[in-house]
C-alpha cells in the first residue's frame, strides 16, 4: 500500500546525521502526478529548494539550500516514505552532497496539524 500524499504536508527534522538541516528546519511539500517539490528553511538553512520524482513509496530529489554563513550547497536524496500509526508521515532519507564533499541520513516527521 502507497503511503499518502505529500501535498500540503510540513515536516521536521528528527534526526540528522552530518548535514544543516535541524528540527528547526520546516520542509512545505507539495506533490502532483509523481512530481514532488519543497521549500524548507530555519536553524541553519536560510532558504532550500527540492525538486524531483516520487515512484511509489520512494522519493528521488536534488536539493538546493543557502545557510547562514551565505554559502549555496546542493546535492542528492533518496528517501522513502513510511506511514506513522497515528496517520502521519516520516521521510527516512540518505542524501549525498553534490557541491562539496559529505553524505549522510536524516529522518523527517510530519508535523501534526
Amino acid at each position: 500500500m502507497t503511503a499518502a500524499s505529500l501535498d500540503g504536508r510540513r515536516f521536521a527534522a528528527v534526526a540528522n546525521v552530518g548535514g544543516e538541516v535541524t528540527a528547526d528546519t520546516i520542509f512545505e511539500y507539495h506533490e502532483r502526478a509523481g512530481e514532488v517539490w519543497a521549500t524548507y528553511g530555519g536553524g541553519a538553512v536560510v532558504r532550500g529548494f527540492i525538486v524531483g520524482t516520487r515512484a511509489g513509496d520512494t522519493l528521488d530529489i536534488r536539493y538546493v539550500q543557502l545557510n547562514n554563513e551565505g554559502e549555496t550547497s546542493g546535492g542528492h536524496c533518496v528517501t522513502a516514505i513510511h506511514e506513522l500509526p497515528d496517520g502521519r508521515l516520516r521521510l527516512d532519507e540518505k542524501w549525498e552532497w553534490e557541491s562539496r564533499p559529505g553524505s549522510g541520513t536524516s529522518v523527517v516527521e510530519e508535523l501534526a496539524p
